[in-house]
């Protein structure tokens, strides 16, 4: 990933924790993080891909270390928070960006398909914010950045269990931010729509298409890059946000949902 020259110092001191690190757009969140001071936590089911981010990390002279914990189970949601407190001291900014997409109307999926949706996009999200909350109110206020999906706003055909749990995410964001303004916790949701992952790429590869075929679709004449989510994500969570709570921000080069 390649950073822009120049980047603010906004996390210096701080400890963030960022579910879904081992590639994509959290990878670009842990860099994003990292380049501004702070000493970031990354964690992802995908052990190899978590330890590769932190490699990045640390060639670049920042501080990261690898957390490897299956986030659908709520005991591993625990052990995150548990270890980070332990080792660490204290949890400044959670990132929840773990999420997995299993595509299909209702009568295509299978109830697994369902149950693990919820699993990993919503229930890791409830378990990891119940864990850190305590920490966050104890130390006087924290920054809580969910990443939910334009089309959990804006639903399309055929991602029925996505859709639903994007939507889920957006309400339980608000619903936080609500709950927890007044003990200076703030929590805002960043909502991409398409982003140039390499799970978009294959994507587009199963369907017969291409890069250059969504970009045609975006009025700003390209689909979004993980860094540019990073760098919304690290916005929200530094005090230049500091007024912004309870927000779902779309970052989608005003393409409008299919």
């Amino acid at each position: 990933m390649h950073l822009p020259p120049h980047l603010p110092r906004r996390f210096i001191d701080r400890t963030v924790v960022v579910a879904g690190a081992a590639g994509g757009i959290g990878a670009a969140i842990c860099s994003r993080f990292a380049a501004e001071g702070a000493r970031v936590v990354t964690t992802d089911v995908n052990a190899k891909g978590a330890a590769e981010t932190v490699a990045r990390i640390l060639a670049d002279g920042g501080k990261a270390r690898a957390l490897a914990s299956d986030i659908a189970a709520p005991e591993g949601c625990a052990a995150i928070i548990g270890d980070v407190i332990a080792t660490e001291g204290r949890i400044d900014v959670l990132c929840n960006n773990a999420g997995i997409n299993r595509r299909g109307d209702l009568l295509s999926l299978t109830p697994e398909d369902w149950r693990l949706s919820f699993a990993v996009n919503l229930d890791a999200m409830f378990h990891l914010c119940r864990a850190a909350l305590p920490h966050m109110i104890a130390a006087g206020g924290g920054a809580i950045v969910n990443t939910a999906s334009q089309w959990g706003l804006h639903p399309a055909p055929g991602h029925i269990a996505y859709y639903v749990t994007q939507a889920a995410v957006a309400s339980f964001t608000q619903n936080l931010a609500r709950d927890h303004a007044s003990q200076q916790i703030r929590v805002n949701a960043v909502c991409p729509g398409e982003i140039h992952t390499p799970m978009l790429e294959a994507g587009v590869k199963r369907a017969g298409r291409s890069i250059a075929d969504l970009d045609r679709l975006v009025p700003l004449g390209r689909i979004g890059r993980p860094g540019e989510v990073a760098a919304l994500v690290a916005f929200l969570a530094s005090e230049e946000a500091a007024f912004i709570c309870g927000s779902l921000v779309e970052i989608t080069g005003a393409r409008a949902v299919a």
